[in-house]
């Protein structure tokens, strides 16, 4: 699944909830599914990795588009030529 399919997929689901929450609510499950994420990063729960980083992936979606944001344009623009800085990959930055 692509980036922009992913962010019209989370739309759909949620689009509707998120926006009646609001972006500060919702940035609130955003930290806490991140949270999650550092618990099972520092445990090294492999099993349970895999949900945790699609939950961060899908909160942070939803916050783009709850900001009108193109997440793969957005993605592109700033990474698609390399690192921001030096425009090498891999990065040369010191």
């Amino acid at each position: 699944m692509e980036i922009a399919e992913f962010q019209r997929v989370i739309e759909a689901i949620y689009g509707a909830r998120d926006r009646a929450r609001g972006l500060p609510a919702t940035h609130m499950w955003f930290g806490e599914e991140v949270g999650e994420l550092t618990r099972a990063l520092r445990r090294n729960r492999q099993d349970e990795l895999e949900g945790e980083f699609a939950d961060v992936l899908a909160w942070l979606t939803t916050m783009a588009s709850m900001s009108g944001i193109d997440l793969e344009q957005a993605a592109r623009k700033k990474y698609g030529a390399g690192c921001p800085r030096c425009h090498a990959t891999p990065c040369t930055c010191p």
